[in-house]
């Protein structure tokens, strides 16, 4: 039965991920979190305020945000906020999602903490 369960969990969160694009989940030493197709860990801004993106210029060189592609459609907990350059961001629960570029591999989650504004998204 808890086999059962967890299959049926997983074809949930991998259907809800699947429509939401680009985001998935991924385990880390630090637990489940959201991350790229790619499986990289993606981060939230306290700074960004909701639906809103305040990592621009040099900020977005070093955590890049996740970008929609074109035509994707915001379902459930996934949204999607339109930056100042125009690009469509992905967003869960309203917080704007970026990646860190000192992360190398999937399951880093080295931008965890990072100024103490920077925190690993969690489903």
């Amino acid at each position: 039965m808890t086999t059962r369960l967890l299959m049926v969990s997983a074809l949930i969160l991998f259907s809800a991920a699947a429509q939401a694009g680009t985001v998935m989940q991924g385990s880390t030493p630090k637990g489940h979190v959201l991350t790229n197709e790619k499986g990289m860990t993606l981060y939230t801004f306290d700074k960004d305020a909701m639906g809103q993106s305040a990592c621009v210029d040099a900020c977005a060189q070093n955590w890049p945000p996740l970008l929609a592609d074109a035509g994707a459609k915001a379902m459930g907990e996934y949204s999607l906020i339109k930056r100042a350059d125009g690009a469509l961001q992905w967003a869960y629960r309203g917080k704007p999602l970026y990646l860190w570029a000192k992360d190398m591999k999937p399951g880093d989650t080295t931008g965890d903490g990072f100024r103490d504004i920077w925190h690993v998204a969690r489903p």
